[in-house]
C-alpha cells in the first residue's frame, strides 16, 4: 500500500504531502488543478521517464517521495534493500542537467529494478500508456485466474521445466564428443569467471553510493572540521557565544521571569548545537581517506560491470546466468550416461506435457465463454450499453510455454456494427479504464492468488457518463477497493461520494506564482464539496441536499 507522496518542485507544484488509505482514495478539483500532475509524480517515483519541463522554474532539482508498506515489496528487494517490518520511503529526483538518481530505503537502485518493481505495484488506467491490461500475458493470467487455474498452472509449469530440461539434454547428446568437450570447457570458464567474482545482490547500488564519499574523502574532512571549530572550538565560536548569551539571559531571568522563554529557547538553541558538534566530531573521524579503498571500489565496479556486458543486465541477472550455466554443465557432463534412455524419457514427458496443455485449453475456453457474459453485464452498467467483449482462445499443437501453448486475446467492440479488435487497438482511454474497472469488479470476487498490482489508478474513468452510470461507476471503484488500494481522479460527485479518504486539489497564486494545495475533506467540507461539484462554484440549498444523499446513500 501507498502510505503517502511527498512532492517538491514538479510543475507547478513547490512542495507537498498527501496521505493515502487502504481502499478508495479520491482525488477532486477543477480542470487543470493539478489532479493529473499528482499522477505524473507517482508514475515518476515508480520509473516512467521524466521530462526537464517538469522541474518548476528557478528549481535545481524536482523530487518525489513515496512512502511504502514493506509487504509492497517482493523478497529480492527486501533481501537487497534490507528491508525491515517498517514503512519503507523510495525517493527519485530529476535535476536540471537530466541526471536522476533513486533510493529505495536511502540505499541507491537502478532505474530498470525500481521499474520493474513499480509496474508489479502500481497499474495506472486512463490518460497513461502504461497498462498492464494491453499484454497478452497479463489477459491470460486473468482469464487463469478467473478460471480457477492456479494449480493447474502450477502443474502445467513443472511439466514444461521437465520436458525442456530432456530437451536441452537430448541436444547435448547430438553433440560428438569433440563438441561436447568444448560446450564443457566453455562452461566451466564462464561459470569460474562468474564465481570468482563472489558477487552479491545489492552490491553494485552499495558501491555507488560509496564512491562519491570516496574520491571527495578529503574535502568532506576539511568542510567538517572548518564546521566543528566554527560551532565548538574557534575563539569567538558560535557556541561560546550562545553560552554567554545563556548566561546572561539566566541573571534577566532571575529578575524578569518575561525574559525565561528567552532564557529557554537560547539554552535550547545551545543543546541543540552541542549536539551537532558532537555529530561533527565523529562525521570528521569517520571520513575515509584510504586510497586503497578507493581502488578497491572502482576496481570491484569495473569488474561488475565486464560481467554486466557479457551475462546480464544486473548482478540478478548475472547470478541467475551462473545457475543456468550450471545446470548446463551438468547436463553436459552427464550426457554421455543417458544416451540410452533419453528419448523414451523425452515421450513420457511430451505426452503428460500435452496433456496439461490440452486440458488448461478446454478450461480456458470454458471460462472465457463465462467471463465474456459476465465482462458485457458488467461494461452496459459503466455506460458502454452495445459493448460487447470477446476472450478469443487460440492453442497452436507442438508450441509449448510454461503457460501451455494457448494465446489469449481480449477483443472489444464498443458500438454496435464495429467489428471486435484487439483491445489495445481500439480502445480509448476511457473505454479501457472501464474494461479494467468491470474487470477489476469481477476479479475481485474471483479465487485464488494473483501477482495483479496492488494498486490501482483512474484517471477520469468516468469520463463521458453522469447519473446512475456515474454511480454504478463509482460503486465498482469502491468494491474493487475491498481488494486493492484505489486512487481515482473524478469530476463527479456520484464517484467522488464513495471514496473512503477524500483529497482535493486546489491551485492558488500567491507573491506571483501558481502553487498548488491540497486538503483532505471530513464532514462539513465534504459536504461543501460534493455539493460544489453539483451545482457550480457556489453550492445551493438544494445542491447540498443532494450531496447529503449521496454520502448517506454509500454508508
Amino acid at each position: 500500500m501507498l502510505r503517502s507522496l511527498a512532492i517538491k518542485d514538479f510543475a507547478v507544484i513547490a512542495e507537498l504531502e498527501i496521505g493515502f488509505t487502504e481502499g478508495l482514495n479520491i482525488l477532486t478539483g477543477e480542470t487543470g488543478a493539478g489532479k493529473t500532475i499528482l499522477i505524473e509524480a507517482l508514475g515518476f517515483l515508480l520509473g516512467a521517464r521524466g521530462s526537464l519541463s517538469w522541474i518548476r522554474a528557478g528549481a535545481p532539482r524536482l523530487s518525489v517521495a513515496g512512502v511504502f508498506d514493506p509487504r509492497a515489496f517482493p523478497d529480492g528487494l527486501r533481501g537487497s534493500f534490507g528491508i525491515g517490518g517498517g514503512p519503507v520511503t523510495v525517493l527519485r529526483e530529476l535535476d536540471a542537467s537530466g541526471k536522476t538518481r533513486a533510493t529505495i530505503g536511502g540505499r541507491a537502485v537502478r532505474l530498470a529494478a525500481l521499474s520493474a518493481w513499480g509496474d508489479g505495484l502500481v497499474d495506472f488506467h486512463g490518460q497513461h500508456e502504461h497498462q498492464a491490461l494491453l499484454k497478452p500475458s497479463a489477459q491470460l493470467e486473468c482469464l487463469d485466474r478467473y478460471a480457477g487455474l492456479a494449480e493447474e498452472s502450477a502443474a502445467l509449469a513443472a511439466e514444461y521445466d521437465r520436458w525442456g530440461a530432456l530437451v536441452a539434454e537430448r541436444e547435448a547428446l547430438k553433440l560428438s564428443d569433440s563438441e561436447r568437450g568444448k560446450r564443457i570447457e566453455f562452461c566451466r570458464f564462464q561459470l569460474a569467471e562468474i564465481e570468482a567474482a563472489k558477487l552479491k545482490a545489492g552490491e553494485e547500488g552499495e558501491l555507488e553510493a560509496e564512491l562519491p564519499l570516496l574520491k571527495n574523502a578529503e574535502r568532506l574532512r576539511t568542510h567538517a572540521e572548518s564546521a566543528y571549530q566554527a560551532l565548538y572550538e574557534a575563539e569567538g565560536s558560535v557556541s561560546e557565544g550562545l553560552l554567554k548569551v545563556a548566561r546572561l539571559l539566566g541573571e534577566i531571568a532571575r529578575l524578569d521571569d518575561r525574559m525565561k522563554a528567552s532564557l529557554d529557547a537560547a539554552e535550547g538553541a545551545r543543546l541543540a548545537l552541542e549536539d551537532v558538534a558532537q555529530s561533527l566530531g565523529r562525521y570528521r573521524g569517520s571520513v575515509s581517506m584510504d586510497p586503497g579503498r578507493l581502488d578497491e571500489t572502482l576496481t570491484r565496479l569495473e569488474t561488475i560491470s565486464r560481467l554486466k556486458k557479457k551475462y546480464g543486465p544486473d548482478i540478478e541477472a548475472v547470478l541467475s546466468c551462473a545457475g543456468r550455466l550450471q545446470r548446463e554443465l551438468e547436463t553436459f557432463e552427464a550426457a554421455g550416461e543417458r544416451s540410452g534412455s533419453i528419448e523414451p524419457e523425452l515421450a513420457r514427458a511430451q505426452e503428460a506435457l500435452a496433456g496439461r496443455c490440452e486440458r488448461a485449453h478446454r478450461a480456458r475456453l470454458k471460462a472465457a465463454r463465462s467471463l465474456e457474459g459476465a465482462l458485457e453485464g458488467e461494461l452496459r452498467s459503466l455506460g458502454m450499453p452495445h459493448g460487447k467483449l470477446a476472450v478469443a482462445v487460440e492453442m497452436e499443437e507442438g508450441r509449448y510455454t510454461r503457460s501451455g501453448c494457448d494465446a489469449v486475446e481480449f477483443l472489444l467492440a464498443a458500438n454496435p456494427g464495429e467489428p471486435a479488435r484487439p483491445l489495445r487497438s481500439v480502445a480509448s482511454g476511457g473505454e479501457l479504464s472501464r474494461v479494467m474497472l468491470a474487470l477489476k469488479t469481477i476479479m475481485a470476487a474471483a479465487k485464488g492468488p494473483s501477482s495483479s498490482p496492488r494498486v490501482l489508478v483512474f484517471d477520469e474513468v468516468d469520463a463521458g457518463v453522469g447519473g446512475a452510470v456515474a454511480r454504478a461507476v463509482g460503486r465498482r471503484l469502491a468494491r474493487v477497493g475491498g481488494s486493492h488500494q484505489v486512487l481515482c481522479v473524478t469530476h463527479l460527485a456520484q464517484v467522488a461520494c464513495f471514496g473512503r479518504n477524500h483529497i482535493n486539489v486546489v491551485k492558488e497564486t500567491g507573491r506571483g506564482r501558481t502553487v498548488v494545495r491540497v486538503e483532505r475533506l471530513e464532514s462539513e467540507r465534504r459536504l461543501e464539496t460534493i455539493a460544489t461539484m453539483l451545482g457550480g462554484r457556489e453550492p445551493t440549498d438544494a445542491s447540498r441536499r443532494h450531496a447529503k444523499e449521496l454520502l448517506e446513500s454509500t454508508k
